[in-house]
């Protein structure tokens, strides 16, 4: 890596840097590049392009091409426990799961009889549970989504059981929440707040809660960042959380310590782990897609 692209801030950041590895574009013609999700039984990556309503897929040696022409305006995406996708659009207001032959699945679109905002971003417990955050970023205006009120009046996060159609409520004190990942062992909950994006003086910090018997308990800060706002974030094996940022992608350990940043020259929505070791970092950032090698694993889903 150049020195040029990583700062750190505590020595254990450089054992978990490739110093030989390249930061390498892989492609740069997005509007707003978000929900990056990697399928290994593919080898390929799958990522959002917002507005303009399309999702692009990218694979080893073959390059990029489009993976849904027409997305509704995509956000986040991940996989659910059997390698289906699943994704929050912002258009229909809804979370769906791309079947394995290709159908569309609606897994929740409403609570207690109301519209969503604009689900954006998702991930799935061990238990096949589906974790979502509901901010309103898509019914702001017309270029995320489409312009329109919020039935429910406020951006919550929600739980959906795989047996089940029930939208359960398990955070509802967010401004805007936006990412979120659990630790390794499914213990803690991380979950972003970016509501300093369009309201000044407003949160743009990580919480952490303890999950037990699918509820979220203690809430307490995490970290605030201070280059722009959380959106997307992952875990690695080891615990250690590596969030989007103005200015990169910062990487904290699990006591919240800064331990260093790879720094980009656009604004990163998100990020996942990908390749066959789950050691490419794979970052969605303003108009493009990075991604980079190194010395840690992203921890298993």
């Amino acid at each position: 890596m150049n020195p040029n692209e990583f700062e750190v801030h505590d020595a254990r950041f450089r054992a978990m840097l490739q110093p030989n590895a390249p930061l390498e574009k892989l492609y740069g013609e997005c509007l707003w590049a978000e929900g990056p999700v990697y399928f290994p039984a593919g080898d390929y990556l799958v990522w959002s392009d917002i507005p303009n309503s399309r999702m692009l897929r990218w694979a080893p040696g073959m390059g990029v091409g489009t993976f849904r022409a027409n997305s509704n305006f995509s956000n986040g995406n991940t996989r659910d426990r059997e390698g289906r996708l699943v994704t929050c659009e912002h258009g229909l207001r809804r979370v769906t799961r791309t079947e394995h032959d290709g159908t569309i699945t609606v897994l929740a679109s409403a609570y207690q009889g109301k519209r969503l905002n604009s689900p954006n971003d998702v991930i799935v417990k061990s238990d096949g549970s589906i974790w979502f955050t509901d901010p309103d970023y898509g019914i702001l205006s017309d270029y995320e989504g489409g312009r329109a009120d919020s039935e429910i009046g406020r951006c919550n996060v929600y739980r959906v059981m795989p047996a089940s159609d029930e939208v359960a409520l398990v955070a509802d004190d967010f401004v805007k929440p936006n990412g979120l990942a659990f630790s390794p062992d499914e213990s803690r909950l991380y979950i972003a707040d970016s509501a300093a994006s369009h309201i000044e003086g407003a949160p743009h910090h990580i919480r952490v809660f303890d999950v037990a018997n699918g509820k979220l308990n203690h809430s307490r800060e995490f970290v605030e960042i201070h280059e722009g706002v959380p959106d997307g974030m992952r875990v690695d094996e080891g615990g250690n959380v590596w969030t989007s940022a103005l200015d990169g992608v910062h990487c904290y350990a699990p006591d919240g310590t800064l331990l260093g940043k790879i720094l980009l020259p656009e604004v990163v929505a998100n990020l996942t782990f990908g390749g066959l070791h789950r050691n490419r970092l794979f970052i969605a950032a303003n108009t493009s897609l990075y991604s980079l090698h190194v010395a840690v694993r992203g921890a298993a889903t």
